[in-house]
């Protein structure tokens, strides 16, 4: 693949945008692979090319039903953050934002990520005690994390209603968080783990595996069957489906997610807002338009429509905040399908069966851990040892019983 820079740019540009090569590769799909990959979205994709950047394996196939980044790595608020309460959950995501500082650099491509910070309301002395706490276990844990009292917020912001039907008392922000473009992140991925030799085949279904006496040793496609050393499972909210052809029942709920973005206006948003009172996180994109998130739907579902009344809720309560945002026209809406296990923490690494990995149970984290869960994926495929970043949330801490409830630092309750 050629370098993207400022020259090549300007080549392009004076001849007419005709000369650009192939951002990744339309090979067949072959028969044998020594690691095939179920699913070409963030984490799948990231999985790859960490296999194939970090431990040299070359053999490997990323297999989609659909296209790239169809699913929860396109339908996603952007949100890169790692404030959140638990030692293990704090030094993985930070170890994925920090990996998101570089990652520009070192895939070739600008993933447009912002630093622009997350700021977390309180709306109660209680919860501003609650919030203080959570503050300082981030700092405790290396993450940078400062309070904000209510005269600092409404420097901050503005436009934001303070005096709101329950008023903000103040907040805490990380500075290092902000926000990159989703789709940039997929193809980038996905362009350099194409130009080291992996194989990103679309339009190919998993129906099911095979098994040999060693365990998994394949999948059976719609192209047709595919043999494999190792198979990982990255398919997000549809993990409990797949795995199931497996004859693995996976402790997690699929649930629809939704999120919206507004016709574009001038900056208005210098920061990431989120309350779980009011019950939204608010942004604005590169190019002007509001993207607003809030709770997720109250049913199981597998529609990446959502329901409406989530959609009203969720919008009644970005102009509860932001009062200004009233006559704003909605351009675009959808939902993503998560993957909530018990303890809204993840569950990345091995299964039962030999040679099958998963990484599910992201619920409405997954996108900021898409560069920490896929190379240290790779890690444990590579080495079949699992990473230490990931043994506090392996599958088996359900029988344990060392759980991470992290069920609060969605930001709002879900």
């Amino acid at each position: 693949m050629k370098h993207y820079s400022a020259l090549s740019l300007v080549s392009n540009a004076l001849s007419g945008q005709k000369r650009w090569s192939q951002a990744w590769r339309n090979p067949p799909l072959k028969r044998q692979y020594d690691v095939v990959i179920v699913g070409a979205g963030g984490h799948g994709l990231a999985t790859a090319y960490y296999l194939a950047k970090n431990h040299g394996m070359r053999h490997i196939a990323v297999l989609d039903k659909g296209h790239l980044g169809g699913g929860n790595s396109g339908r996603n608020t952007q949100i890169c953050r790692s404030n959140y309460f638990y030692p293990a959950s704090g030094a993985f995501y930070e170890h994925s934002l920090k990996l998101y500082e570089q990652l520009g650099l070192r895939i070739n491509f600008n993933v447009m990520f912002s630093q622009r910070g997350n700021l977390e309301l309180n709306h109660s002395l209680e919860e501003l005690e609650m919030n203080r706490r959570w503050a300082n276990a981030m700092k405790m844990n290396g993450v940078d994390s400062e309070m904000l009292s209510r005269s600092d917020i409404a420097k901050e912001i503005p436009e934001l209603n303070l005096d709101c039907r329950y008023p903000v008392s103040g907040g805490f922000i990380q500075r290092r968080a902000g926000i990159s473009r989703h789709d940039a992140v997929v193809w980038g991925y996905a362009r350099a783990a194409s130009s080291l030799g992996v194989n990103i085949i679309p339009s190919c279904e998993v129906t099911g595996f095979s098994f040999g006496e060693h365990g998994v040793n394949g999948v059976e496609t719609s192209l047709g069957p595919v043999s494999a050393g190792s198979v990982a499972l990255c398919v997000a909210g549809h993990s409990g489906q797949l795995a199931s052809q497996a004859g693995l029942r996976l402790p997690i709920e699929s649930i629809a997610l939704q999120a919206m973005v507004t016709e574009p206006v001038r900056p208005l948003l210098n920061t990431v807002v989120g309350s779980a009172v009011i019950h939204c996180y608010i942004s604005q994109s590169d190019r002007g338009e509001i993207v607003i998130g809030g709770g997720a739907d109250r049913y199981n579902s597998y529609a990446q429509r959502g329901a409406l009344l989530t959609f009203s809720e969720n919008a009644a309560a970005a102009v509860e905040l932001l009062p200004c945002l009233g006559r704003l026209k909605v351009m675009r809406q959808w939902a993503g399908i998560c993957d909530i296990s018990p303890d809204a923490s993840p569950i990345v690494g091995f299964t039962p069966l030999k040679n099958l990995y998963i990484s599910t149970g992201w619920g409405t984290g997954g996108y900021k851990a898409i560069p920490a869960g896929g190379e240290t994926l790779a890690h444990t495929i590579a080495n079949e040892n699992l990473h230490p970043l990931l043994r506090p949330f392996s599958l088996d801490r359900f029988t344990s019983g060392a759980l991470i409830d992290e069920a609060a630092a969605a930001g709002v309750a879900h």
